[in-house]
């Protein structure tokens, strides 16, 4: 009976139409915004990984635990900002398995951040990473890109939308499966080894960053 139905994304707009079969008429897509930010400047190293979601079971953290285990030989450092309350038995298995897995102090649970603690946290990364099981959208990826920062995320729901191309088609970022921890660390490994590969990420990111 609604007169209007609206979705942050065309993929969740599709998903309702296959699961409701809503009159296509009724059916609006508004996009979230984002605010304008700095540009993250990134280091040559580009070591500085950033999660920012709640720690839950839809938002893969035990899959990017289990990816960044399999890259202990390579610099890094990953700080995961997001509630830990709101799974608390998921977080506190996340933050076990992390230390079981012998990545120590190189994964930093640094709980719920916003305002300028949270622009800090973006300011001073290189890649966002996000390793969700479904998203309608991924506000996270608009926010990293309106700094400029490139993203490794999972190719589900409306990221591949949020993540969208730099003026040349170039993509801002690497897509992966979700739920594959060996595809997510092939992509970090990926990363952290070709300065070339994060020179063309951050260009497009840059570009992306004015859309």
């Amino acid at each position: 009976t609604a007169a209007a139905v609206v979705t942050t994304s065309a993929w969740t707009r599709q998903r309702l139409d296959e699961l409701y079969e809503l009159p296509a008429d009724r059916m609006h897509v508004a996009r979230p915004g984002v605010d304008a930010a700095a540009l993250a400047p990134g280091t040559t190293a580009g070591d500085a990984l950033l999660c920012v979601a709640a720690v839950t079971a839809g938002k893969g953290h035990d899959v990017l635990v289990s990816a960044l285990a399999t890259a202990t030989d390579l610099p890094w450092r990953c700080t995961c900002v997001g509630s830990l309350v709101r799974d608390a038995a998921f977080a506190d298995g996340v933050r076990r398995t992390s230390k079981r897995s012998g990545l120590g102090d190189r994964v930093r649970f640094a709980g719920p951040r916003t305002g300028r603690a949270l622009d800090r946290a973006y300011a001073t990364a290189d890649l966002l990473v996000l390793a969700s099981h479904a998203e309608t959208y991924g506000m996270v990826v608009t926010e990293a890109l309106a700094r400029g920062l490139p993203v490794l995320a999972t190719d589900v729901g409306g990221v591949t939308e949020a993540l969208g191309h730099a003026e040349d088609g170039t993509r801002p970022g690497l897509l992966v499966p979700p739920g594959d921890p060996a595809a997510l660390g092939a992509a970090l490994r990926a990363w952290l080894c070709d300065a070339e590969l994060r020179g063309r990420l951050r260009r497009a990111a840059r570009e992306r960053r004015a859309s």
